[in-house]
C-alpha cells in the first residue's frame, strides 16, 4: 500500500537510482529539485555545477538535521540546465515562489508594493497604484505600505492641485467637482487652468517626488515674483500658498538624506532566540518613506547572511530595484545577486555591506528595528500562547489544540447573505486562509454555490448548514488537494450563535463524518454585553461562562470579532455592488448601455442621484421624459 513506510530495500533502491542519475549530470550551471514520494517538491536549489553540487548532498555525512531529514524523503530528482549562475538564481526563485518547497526559506511577501503614479494623459492623473508597471506612465516608489502613498497624494493635492479622478469621470464632467471648490484640484476637466500651467504643476510634482524640493521652490518663487511684477496679485497669492504648503510638507519628513542618492533600500537581518527578521527600509527621492519587518518561513538553521540572500533574490524578482541596496550582514553570493539584479534592470545595481557616514546610520537603524520587531513578536507569541493555554485548561480541550476556525453569518433583512470563516493557527490570526461564502436566497439567487438550493431569506440555520457543508465536505471525504491551507482539519470550530446554530453544526459534522474537531457555540449573554458570552460545549454536555478578564475568553472574543468583521465587510461589499446595478435596473427604459453611460458621466450612483433633470437629459440616449423618470425614482 502507498501509505506503508518504505522498507530498507526500497530506500536503498531509490538511493542507487539517484546516485546513477547524479553520475550522469552535466558539469554546467542549473537548478535542481528534490521530489518526495507523493510528488511534492521538497527543495529547490541552484548550482554553478549541477554534478558537483547535487553530488555533495550524497557524498557527505555531516549534514545538518534539516538536510538529513530532507534527504530521507527524496524519491526523485529533476534538473534544468541554464547558461549562467545569474540565470540559475532567477529560475531558482521563480520556482521557490511558485512551489513553496517545505525545505526552502520562504519570504511570504506576495502582495505587490504600492506606487504613486502620474499617468501619461494630456492632463496627467495623480493616483495610488499596485500591479504591473506600464511604460506610458511615470511611477514613484515602491513604498513600504499604502498609507505612505495615500498621505503623499493628499499632500501633493494641497500643493499642486493635480486631478485624482477616474478617466471616465474626468472626460464626462460639465462642471468642476467639490475638490476644486476646496482647492484640492485645479479642475483641468473644465479648463479652469490652462494646459501649460497644469503641465507646469505636473512637472513640479515630479521634481518634488524625485527629491528636488529646492529646485521646485526656486521655480515657484521666480513665478510668484513675475506674477507680482505683472500686477497679477491673485495668481501670485495662489503661488505663495503653494510655496507655504510645500514648506510644510518638507517639515513633515521625519528622516531625510543629505546624500545625492535619491533611491535606495536598506536591509538588515537579525537573529535572536531562534527568530530571524529582515527589516526593509526604503529611501525614495532622498527621503525615508518607511520600513517593513518580514519573518521568513522554514528559517530553521539558516544564518542571517543566507536569509538575506534568499530575501534579495525573492523580493526583487519582477519588482522595481533601486540602484543602491545597503545590507547588514553581507548576503551570501552578493556579487552574483548584484549581477543578476543589474541584468534584470538594465543598469548597474550596487549591493554595499560596509557603507560610511549617514548610510551606516541607516543600517544601524534598520538592525535596531529588526531587533525590536523580534522582541514584539516574542511578546505577542507569549501573550497568545498564554491565552491559548488558558482556554485549553478552562474548557478541557486537548493539549495539542492549535487551529481554531470560526463561522459567522451576515445579511440585511435576509438579503445578500454572506458567511465568513476565519482561521487562528500558530498562535495568530491567518488572514490568507480566511474564506467568504456567498449564500443564494430565493429572492436574490446571486452567485451562490451551484450545488445548493437557494435558502429562505433570513434563515441563518440554513446558511450555517450550507457554509459548514461547503467548507468541510471535501475535507471529510479526502478530496482536498494535499498541502492546501483548507486541507487541515481544525482542532476547534467556533460557531457564533446559540443552541440553534450549534445544533445545525453538530448535524452537519455527523452527516459528513467529521468527528475530530470540538464544536463550541459562542452565545451572547442576556444583556448582549462583551464579557458575558456563554460557551456551549456539547462534548462536555455543559455551558461555561468564563470571567470577563479570563485570557481564554479574550482569545475567543478576538477570533469571534474577527469573524464578525470579515463577514460584515464581505456583506457590505456585496450589497454596495448590488445597489449600483439594481437601483438603475429597476427603472423602466434603463438598459445596460444607458446605465453604463449614466454611471460614467456622473462618476457612480451617488453622482446620478445628485444630478438635476437637465443634467440627466444631457446624457446621450436620455430624453427629457426618461430624465424625469430617473430623477423621480432616485429621489423618491
Amino acid at each position: 500500500m502507498s501509505n506503508e513506510t518504505p522498507s530498507a530495500l526500497e530506500i536503498d533502491e531509490v538511493r542507487q537510482a539517484l546516485l546513477l542519475q547524479i553520475k550522469n549530470l552535466p558539469d554546467l550551471p542549473g537548478v535542481y529539485r528534490y521530489i518526495g514520494a507523493d510528488g511534492t517538491v521538497l527543495y529547490v536549489g541552484k548550482a554553478i555545477s549541477l554534478k558537483k553540487r547535487v553530488g555533495s548532498y550524497f557524498n557527505k555525512n555531516d549534514h545538518s538535521p534539516r538536510i538529513r531529514l530532507m534527504l530521507a524523503q527524496v524519491a526523485s530528482l529533476e534538473t534544468t540546465v541554464v547558461r549562467s549562475e545569474a540565470e540559475a538564481l532567477v529560475l531558482e526563485n521563480n520556482l521557490i515562489k511558485a512551489l513553496s518547497p517545505r525545505y526552502n526559506i520562504l519570504f511570504r511577501d506576495d502582495k505587490s508594493y504600492p506606487y504613486l503614479v502620474l499617468t501619461g494623459h494630456a492632463s496627467p492623473r495623480l493616483a495610488y497604484y499596485r500591479g504591473a508597471l506600464d511604460k506610458r506612465h511615470t511611477y514613484f516608489g515602491p513604498f513600504p505600505n499604502g498609507y505612505v502613498v495615500k498621505e503623499s497624494i493628499q499632500l501633493l493635492q494641497k500643493v499642486f492641485q493635480l486631478r485624482t479622478c477616474e478617466d471616465s469621470v474626468f472626460s464626462n464632467r460639465s462642471r468642476a467637482c467639490l475638490l476644486h471648490q476646496i482647492k484640492r484640484c485645479s479642475a483641468p476637466c473644465v479648463n479652469a487652468i490652462s494646459p501649460e500651467d497644469y503641465r507646469a504643476d505636473v512637472n513640479n510634482a515630479m521634481l518634488f517626488l524625485s527629491g528636488k524640493e529646492n529646485e521646485v521652490l526656486q521655480q515657484l518663487e521666480a513665478r510668484m515674483q513675475t506674477l507680482s511684477a505683472n500686477w497679477e496679485f491673485e495668481a501670485a497669492a495662489a503661488v505663495r500658498d503653494q510655496i507655504q504648503a510645500l514648506a510644510k510638507v518638507q517639515e513633515k519628513q521625519f528622516v531625510s538624506s543629505n546624500s545625492s542618492d535619491s533611491d535606495a533600500d536598506i536591509l538588515a537581518c537579525v537573529e535572536e532566540g531562534g527568530l530571524l527578521c529582515v527589516n526593509l527600509a526604503m529611501v525614495r527621492g532622498g527621503r525615508h518613506v518607511g520600513d517593513k519587518n518580514l519573518f521568513p518561513s522554514h528559517a530553521d538553521e539558516y544564518t542571517p547572511a543566507e536569509a538575506l540572500h534568499a530575501f534579495i533574490a525573492q523580493h526583487y524578482l519582477e519588482r522595481t530595484v533601486p540602484p543602491l541596496i545597503f545590507c547588514s550582514p553581507e548576503p551570501d553570493g552578493a556579487s552574483i545577486l548584484a549581477a543578476s539584479l543589474s541584468e534584470q534592470t538594465g543598469r548597474r545595481v550596487i549591493i554595499n555591506s560596509n557603507p560610511n557616514g549617514e548610510r551606516r546610520i541607516w543600517l544601524e537603524m534598520a538592525a535596531k528595528n529588526a531587533q525590536l520587531a523580534i522582541l514584539q513578536r516574542k511578546t505577542q507569541q507569549a501573550s497568545q500562547a498564554g491565552r491559548l493555554t488558558a482556554l485549553v485548561e478552562a474548557l478541557g480541550l486537548p493539549d495539542e489544540t492549535q487551529r481554531i476556525e470560526c463561522f459567522d453569518i451576515s445579511h440585511t433583512m435576509g438579503e445578500l447573505t454572506v458567511a465568513s470563516c476565519v482561521v487562528y493557527d500558530n498562535q495568530d490570526m491567518q488572514p490568507k486562509q480566511y474564506r467568504r461564502f456567498n449564500i443564494a436566497t430565493t429572492t436574490s439567487p446571486g452567485k451562490g454555490d451551484a450545488g445548493f438550493e437557494p435558502i429562505t431569506p433570513g434563515d441563518d440555520y440554513a446558511a450555517m448548514r450550507q457554509v459548514l457543508t461547503r467548507r468541510y465536505e471535501k475535507l471529510a471525504t479526502g478530496t482536498v488537494e494535499e498541502g492546501r491551507a483548507d486541507s487541515k482539519v481544525p482542532d476547534v470550530i467556533l460557531i457564533d450563535g446559540g443552541k440553534g446554530q450549534l445544533g445545525v453544526a453538530l448535524e452537519v459534522m455527523e452527516e459528513i463524518g467529521l468527528s475530530e474537531p470540538w464544536i463550541i457555540g459562542v452565545a451572547k449573554g442576556e444583556t448582549r454585553k462583551a464579557g458575558l458570552e456563554q460557551l456551549i460545549i456539547p462534548r462536555l454536555g455543559k455551558t461555561i461562562q468564563l470571567k470577563r478578564d479570563h485570557p481564554g475568553l479574550h482569545l475567543i472574543q478576538q477570533i469571534r470579532d474577527e469573524s464578525h468583521r470579515f463577514a460584515i465587510t464581505g456583506h457590505r461589499a456585496r450589497r454596495a455592488k448590488a445597489r449600483v446595478a439594481s437601483t438603475l435596473e429597476d427603472i423602466e427604459g434603463i438598459g445596460p448601455k444607458r446605465r453604463q453611460k449614466l454611471l460614467a458621466r456622473f462618476g457612480g450612483l451617488q453622482g446620478v442621484k445628485a444630478a438635476s433633470m437637465d443634467d440627466l437629459a444631457a446624457v446621450e440616449g436620455i430624453n427629457q421624459a426618461l430624465a424625469e423618470k430617473i430623477y423621480a425614482a432616485l429621489r423618491g
